[in-house]
């Protein structure tokens, strides 16, 4: 695979025994001389949570590791917390509420700022709510465990890192297949991708990925659906959608955004 440019983790990543998807995220920066940064914008907790993942990756040898809290947007636009991200190698997302996010730091300086560290080769990590924002479409809330229903789903734009893509995380644990098909069905021509706790997608900057971790990654892709009943009327309704395609990828499986084309081994998907 090419340069790595996004890990977008379904939440809840072993942080106690292997710690597999959280070492590859180390493995991608130099642990003595490159800078991570704890984006904690998701949560409600900020200093607990950052704390956890500085001492996990302390731990892990990362050397150089900050913590950048935004509680408000005015937080967004201080020069301190702009300076902070500059020379970041990885910015790490942690989990919480998506729209923490994007409704605090969508338009303002920062947003920029992230856009041109995108660009220009930093790597962005996001678990649980941090993976959802990765998009440029995301889901903000919608019924677990239940058969789709159409306009059940609550949808808002994300950070647009990886475009047309539609992101769910703690996806089986929650029984989110019902929630990702009326996505999918509302937005065509995105692709979704369910990702399950402890579980990964390692993006690289063609657009190829690789899974990881102890879970399953669903994709659902509804370029060829035939027919779906999807509109505001009726909006309780049962979803009928036809001609939905769907993979199941486990840790070492690969696929091919551009070519919505699953792959076995990498040496498949670089000669795709």
């Amino acid at each position: 695979m090419e340069h790595t440019s996004l890990i977008i983790i379904g939440g809840a990543e072993d942080k106690k025994k292997d710690m597999t998807i959280l070492k590859k995220v180390c493995s991608e920066i130099d642990a003595e001389k490159d800078e991570m940064v704890i984006a904690t914008v998701a949560t409600e907790l900020p200093e607990n949570v950052g704390k956890q993942y500085v001492d996990i990756f302390k731990s892990l040898g990362i050397k150089k590791i900050s913590v950048l809290n935004i509680n408000s947007r005015q937080d967004a636009y201080n020069q301190n917390n702009l300076k902070m991200i500059e020379n970041a190698s990885l910015i790490f997302f942690t989990g919480g509420d998506q729209l923490r996010i994007t409704s605090n730091i969508g338009g303002t300086p920062l947003y920029n700022r992230f856009l041109e560290k995108h660009i220009n080769k930093c790597i962005f990590v996001g678990t649980s709510a941090g993976a959802s924002v990765m998009s440029d479409t995301m889901i903000i809330e919608g019924p677990d465990e239940e058969s789709p229903r159409k306009c059940t789903l609550k949808m808002a734009p994300g950070l647009g890192l990886i475009k047309d893509v539609l992101i769910d995380q703690h996806f089986a644990q929650r029984g989110r297949i019902g929630r990702l098909l009326v996505g999918i069905a509302e937005n065509p021509q995105s692709l979704g991708v369910g990702i399950d706790e402890d579980t990964a997608i390692v993006v690289d900057e063609s657009n190829k990925f690789s899974v990881i971790g102890s879970g399953a990654v669903y994709i659902v892709d509804g370029g060829g659906i035939s027919r779906s009943n999807v509109s505001e009327q009726h909006p309780s309704e049962i979803l009928s959608i036809f001609n939905v395609k769907m993979h199941v990828l486990k840790s070492g499986d690969y696929y091919d955004i551009n070519m919505r084309m699953p792959f076995e081994n990498e040496a498949d998907s670089n000669n795709s």
